[in-house]
């Protein structure tokens, strides 16, 4: 085809070609230039809806553990899917704490540039924009929206942030902020060149006096505003309180060479809280803000460090480890004395002291707090810290709080991410208030159905919450509370309590048995005459489990797996239960729901069986191989959920990543371990992803795991040494961590089936512990 084009052409095409391969040979290079924060991509997860989940995520930008988030809008105002990919025009630019989409939001208010008329309403003022022309980090984001011919920027601070307007030149540059429905309030102060205001609006649980203060500043005066309420704009008024208002100001633009600032904060106390707020900004220039939110991202994501991986591993890689860092968050601020102090999301009272909010435990206990325990155990000193008040506060330990108690999903979890914290090191903090709390949510009903223990009374008589009392999940229900009964059992063993108290959790932790059905293998709801349900299908979803089937949840007994396997009968059984998981069809049963909901159909599509990733419940299964004496079934199964499940795309997850514990699924297994048990100080063996990979902990000491011959064919461990003497077990102590060395790890292309296939190889079991009490 060449010889068609003219010389001239011939030479810019050579050029281009040359250039271009300048270019990708840069990209294959970029690991050794770029720094952590450069490998994240925000948008990973946000292609996704309602009946299908890549993530459920949205770009979020802000700094770790940020009291604030801000996120461009693409949907209706109040829509849970704030931000989807598939979107062709942003609403606004919103400040957000919204954990999930299925948690929706609280305190959440918008700033939107418009051009030409000053337009309000939400589908008037929102314009078209391209990925093509969006910028997304961690620390920064930028769009362009076409139909104001405008240019918006952000860039966070932990609660203020810095706008930027690049208009075109125009005597009619407008910004909106919306302050949102359920309960509103704004006031324009022209001589300050400032907005003030306030949004009640709250999706979960009751929230007393709850408000989400905020002051915008901008740089240079109005040339016009006007207040809003609903559809009505409204001049010459300054001050407005609705159920919807908001703000609309104007400005004279003399081009783009010439934005306009607007410094940004807000506060759950009061308003002259948001003022003392805006002081984190200090004088710092647009610029200065940026540079150092992307220092605290690399300060960070730079705690692990990640090599000898594909572009793309470790794009993925610091994109999981950049959502691992955003929840729970801050909800604690400075007062005028630079004390600690918080609105208290269960009182309504401003009290002193941490406050943190934005997770469900049902999710996390798994893998994301065991990942802060690891890498980042001063932030959650702080977040203990804040437990002891929501106890305090609000008479229980939150399962789910967003901000406060939310009445979702089950269990006591709350029982491992506190004894796990101690047990892995954690001091300086008030640990007996939190055994008595969770004493207290071990052996009491709470105010709502996901506090406490729902049907306690029936699991401490019977040992089980029966199928057919009303209580829904009860199957889910029993075997979450008999491991969080071990995670009880293991923290008043190390807190020395009397040894009746050992003995009585000890002894729960082990009513899991009492679901065990031995004519299926499997886990299985049971009335309170003590028969098993009937009809049972163990591919039905929900009923007696928890968004997911029997299937998924028998392998919940993170504490006791050999005591699940000597139920089986033993390895043999057990290794061809787990094989099953992944050879059977995604056949399911979901008439519990009345249709199929999106974690099922996240299964379906997956091509893995009844393996279903997008969901938590059955993520730590792969890894029980090392108990069974195959171990290299494990590294088979965790390089290949790794390869095909995740992508640092915008469909780049499998189902909901909520709150980081997706994601720290795949931090810990691309380190090659996982916390089965968190309550334990045992960390399970997988296979490394990356050739190479440095834990900088924050005792100073450093701790690399080193993958020999690692490569996409060579997925097994051969042989493993620690600090240069053999390590022949499956699994790797904490404390060992903690001493720091080097871990290396041999890998092959073929299993080596001689390694770890005996007892004392397998991690801890509570069945075969010599020193229970």
């Amino acid at each position: 085809m060449m010889k068609f084009l003219s010389i001239k052409t011939k030479k810019l095409l050579t050029l281009f070609v040359a250039c271009s391969f300048a270019v990708n040979l840069n990209a294959q290079q970029a690991d050794n230039t770029m720094e952590p924060v450069d490998y994240v991509n925000p948008l990973m997860g946000t292609d996704s809806k309602f009946a299908l989940s890549n993530g459920n995520t949205y770009p979020a930008v802000g700094v770790p553990w940020g009291m604030n988030m801000w996120t461009p809008q693409t949907g209706k105002m109040g829509d849970g899917w704030q931000y989807t990919y598939a979107a062709d025009k942003i609403r606004g630019l919103k400040q957000t704490h919204q954990p999930s989409p299925w948690m929706n939001d609280y305190g959440q208010f918008s700033l939107m540039p418009v051009s030409g008329k000053s337009v309000f309403d939400q589908d008037e003022r929102a314009s078209w924009y391209s990925h093509k022309a969006e910028v997304s980090k961690p620390y920064y984001y930028k769009v362009y929206l076409a139909d104001h011919d405008v240019t918006a920027e952000v860039t966070p601070t932990e609660r203020a942030a810095i706008f930027r307007f690049s208009f075109g030149k125009t005597d009619s540059a407008f910004v909106v902020i919306d302050a949102f429905d359920r309960g509103s309030e704004v006031e324009i102060i022209p001589e300050k060149n400032m907005i003030i205001g306030y949004s009640s609006r709250y999706s979960r649980g009751k929230l007393p006096n709850f408000r989400n203060y905020f002051v915008v500043v901008f740089d240079r005066p109005f040339t016009y505003n006007a207040v809003w309420e609903g559809k009505n704009k409204k001049e010459g008024i300054l001050k407005l309180q609705a159920n919807h208002v908001g703000a609309i100001i104007g400005f004279k633009s003399s081009g783009k060479q010439d934005p306009i600032h607007a410094r940004v904060a807000s506060s759950f106390i009061s308003k002259e809280q948001a003022l003392r707020n805006l002081n984190e900004l200090g004088k710092d220039s647009f610029d200065m803000v940026a540079s150092k939110a992307r220092k605290q991202w690399n300060d960070k994501l730079g705690k692990i460090k990640v090599e000898g991986g594909s572009i793309d591993q470790l794009r993925t890689f610091y994109s999981c480890l950049y959502r691992t860092l955003f929840f729970p968050n801050k909800l604690y601020e400075y007062d005028a004395q630079g004390n600690i102090v918080h609105y208290s999301p269960y009182t309504g009272e401003v009290l002193p002291g941490y406050m943190f909010g934005g997770t469900g435990f049902w999710d996390t206990f798994r893998a994301l707090y065991p990942l802060l325990n690891l890498v980042y155990p001063s932030i959650n000193k702080e977040m203990q810290e804040g437990l002891i008040n929501c106890y305090k506060e609000g008479g229980f330990l939150p399962e789910w709080s967003s901000p406060g108690f939310a009445d979702i999903m089950i269990g006591n979890n709350s029982a491992s991410v506190v004894a796990e914290a101690y047990l892995k090191g954690l001091r300086g903090y008030d640990i007996e208030t939190l055994y008595e709390a969770l004493k207290h949510g071990a052996n009491n009903e709470g105010p709502m159905t996901a506090v406490g223990r729902k049907g306690v009374a029936y699991y401490n008589e019977l040992g089980y919450v029966p199928y057919d009392v009303g209580i829904n999940e009860s199957a889910a229900r029993t075997l979450e509370y008999a491991y969080d009964d071990f995670a009880i059992y293991r923290l008043a063993k190390a807190l020395k309590k009397p040894q009746e108290e050992i003995k009585l959790y000890a002894q729960r932790s082990q009513n899991y048995k009492h679901l065990f059905d031995p004519s299926t293998n499997l886990m299985r709801g049971k009335n309170k005459d003590g028969s098993f349900q009937s009809p049972f299908n163990p591919l039905k979803w929900g009923d007696a489990f928890t968004e997911g089937n029997s299937w998924h949840y028998t392998w919940s007994v993170f504490h006791d797996v050999q005591g699940l396997i000597d139920l089986m009968g033993g390895s043999k059984t057990f290794v061809n239960m787990l094989d099953s998981v992944f050879s059977q069809p995604p056949a399911f049963d979901d008439s519990y729901y009345g249709g199929v909901i999106h974690e099922i159909r996240e299964m379906q599509i997956a091509d893995m069986g009844q393996y279903a990733h997008g969901n938590q419940p059955i993520q730590h299964m792969i890894y029980l191989y090392n108990y069974a004496g195959e171990p290299w079934k494990a590294q088979y199964w965790a390089r290949e959920v790794m390869n095909r499940m995740y992508k640092p795309t915008p469909d780049g997850y499998c189902g909901d990543e909520d709150n980081g514990q997706t994601s720290a699924w795949y931090v810990f297994s691309a380190l090659g371990f996982y916390p089965v048990c968190p309550a334990m100080d045992e960390y399970v063996l997988g296979a490394p992803l990356f050739k190479r990979a440095t834990i900088h902990l924050e005792n100073g000491k450093t701790f690399v795991i080193e993958a020999l011959n690692n490569s996409a064919k060579n997925i097994y461990v051969h042989n493993i040494t620690f600090n240069g003497k053999s390590h022949d077990v499956n699994y790797i102590k904490h404390g060992d961590i903690f001493k720091g060395g080097t871990f290396k790890v041999d890998m092959r292309a073929l299993p080596n089936k001689t390694r770890g296939t005996k007892p004392s190889a397998y991690p801890y079991s509570f069945t075969t512990d010599p020193n229970k009490f």
